[in-house]
């Protein structure tokens, strides 16, 4: 992207411009706020990626943002990630919490609480969770990086026969989700063990690892390649790379395939033939942290979102005071439909003003005479078509059915 795009495309100058979200010094660095056009991206893109995990067969479940220490001295996070945390706090009476750096643990324990037979396997068991990082001042921005994260995350408990056929769903499922998003990644990377103390020594574990991911990106017929010094604490990881405009890489989505935590945490199901066995993790995040997907979007979409994902999908144009009472009625009749509508009056400035105004919204209604006396609607479409006159009731239907659809196009 040519630098000055890539400057008006950025999503913390649009993220601003367009009130999705903020910041303040007494929040703090890294901890930004979501506003309510903001808000409703959010929560758009959550409820999508909810609908999406229940169709592949995924369980939701909640667990706390907090953990005792000795259960990440457990997970070994406590020794191998323990920089990347916030300090304990200390509770007294020997009791410290810990604000979780990871959902893995408490997916673990839930696990565990139950006993569970090869016939229940896979279980996918997923949560949009909230964790925390010890983020740098001095890295912070934006959406990007952030020391509070909202995370697409799950697990799949396994048998190790199930483990690749599981992984390669998950990529599969991330690439559908990327073709409705409007995402492209810029590579696939094999995350590999490098230098350092920091990962555990279970070379045989890592070696399984590393072979079944392989088999995996090999089976998915993405090209690939394998970097050092990238993987978990506890294993190897395919991560899906995304570039933002000025070309800065990161990291959206991963799979990997972990035989460590299981290990740690004594997981097991009962086998066909009656004994425990030890089951696979596989974790897998489809859209990563929704901060880092939603500033992501707003970058590639320059803030004109597809229709299904705009914070407002219609705003009601009435000409003058006179229009006001059909426009209002039009707005009603979208927020029943569980259309997001506004209305944007003369009070607001002149038609062409307001127009201007609302550049980014997919659907203008504009409200005259006409279109009071005929019972229709005529819309401005974002990409400056102008449909037909319809009335209200089918103008509506098809926009619903197209944000429904999570269809590109405004209209068909």
């Amino acid at each position: 992207m040519h630098n000055e795009t890539a400057t008006r495309h950025d999503h913390r100058k649009l993220g601003r411009e367009l009130d999705l979200f903020d910041t303040d010094p007494l929040i703090g660095s890294g901890l930004p706020y979501w506003l309510p056009a903001g808000a409703a991206v959010r929560h758009t893109l959550e409820q999508y990626i909810l609908g999406v995990e229940r169709r592949a067969g995924y369980r939701h479940v909640y667990s706390p943002v907090l953990g005792k220490r000795e259960l990440y001295e457990l997970s070994g996070h406590w020794s191998h990630y323990s920089e990347d945390m916030f300090p304990p706090m200390d509770l007294g009476e020997n009791e410290q919490l810990v604000l979780r750096p990871s959902l893995c643990p408490h997916h673990a324990l839930i696990y565990r609480s139950r006993a569970h037979s090869y016939r229940e396997l896979p279980l996918r068991m997923a949560e949009l969770g909230g964790m925390y990082r010890s983020e740098r001042s001095g890295v912070l921005g934006g959406l990007t990086r952030v020391r509070a994260i909202q995370l697409n995350d799950a697990h799949i408990f396994c048998t190790p026969e199930q483990a690749a056929e599981e992984a390669l769903g998950a990529l599969e499922l991330i690439g559908r989700a990327y073709a409705a998003l409007g995402i492209k990644p810029v590579r696939y990377r094999l995350s590999l063990p490098g230098p350092g103390g920091k990962y555990v020594a279970e070379p045989a574990l890592w070696e399984r690892s590393c072979a079944l991911l392989t088999e995996v990106l090999e089976a998915s017929g993405v090209p690939y390649e394998a970097v050092e010094g990238e993987a978990a604490f506890y294993g190897p990881k395919i991560d899906v790379q995304i570039a933002d405009g000025a070309g800065r890489e990161s990291t959206l989505s991963t799979v990997q395939i972990d035989f460590h935590q299981p290990e740690r945490f004594d997981l097991h199901y009962i086998g066909a033939d009656g004994a425990k066995h030890r089951p696979v993790m596989v974790h897998r995040s489809i859209i990563g942290s929704v901060e880092r997907a939603v500033a992501h979007l707003i970058e590639v979409h320059g803030g004109a979102f597809p229709g299904w994902l705009a914070p407002v999908q219609l705003v009601a144009l009435p000409v003058s005071e006179a229009e006001l009472p059909a426009a209002a009625a039009l707005v009603d009749r979208c927020l029943e439909q569980g259309l997001r509508a506004e209305l944007a009056g003369p009070e607001h400035g002149t038609l062409g003003a307001r127009i201007r105004a609302a550049r980014l919204v997919p659907y203008q209604a504009v409200v005259g005479p006409r279109e009071v006396a005929s019972g229709a609607v005529a819309l401005r479409l974002r990409d400056g078509r102008r449909p037909e006159a319809l009335p209200v009731a089918d103008a509506l239907a098809r926009i619903g059915a197209l944000t429904a659809a999570l269809s590109p196009n405004l209209w068909s």
